[in-house]
């Protein structure tokens, strides 16, 4: 759960401070399996993302420093998820990683490197 605001005419009322709930999903792709027939940890990968979420979880995104004049857009913070959730991975996944997220059941973004 977040609050964000767009200041930009094209968004209409979304311009306005509003709230949105996101549902976000992470996609481990790799061309083989780990020794224990994983791709990845589940526990590593769900303590990554909870880790990348939690510095603005409940937050107004507009007051957070790295958003400073950003339009927070779903697609935008479906790439920050997924470099963030990158970083923290590295060394510990050698793959490709998608991340989808949903601000209600009719607007989803995703977003992945090739």
């Amino acid at each position: 759960m977040i609050a964000h605001s767009f200041d930009n005419p094209v968004f209409g009322p979304a311009q306005s401070l509003h709230g949105a709930t996101f549902v976000i999903d992470v996609t481990f792709y790799s061309h083989s399996i780990e020794p224990y027939n994983t791709v990845i940890d589940i526990a590593l990968a769900s303590d990554i993302l909870h880790e990348v979420l939690e510095k603005f979880r409940y937050k107004n995104l507009d007051e957070l420093p790295e958003f400073k004049g950003k339009l927070t857009t779903a697609e935008y913070m479906a790439r920050y998820i997924h470099d963030a959730v990158k970083d923290k991975a590295l060394g510990q996944f050698n793959g490709k990683i998608s991340v989808t997220l949903g601000e209600s059941h009719i607007a989803w973004a995703s977003y992945d490197e090739d």
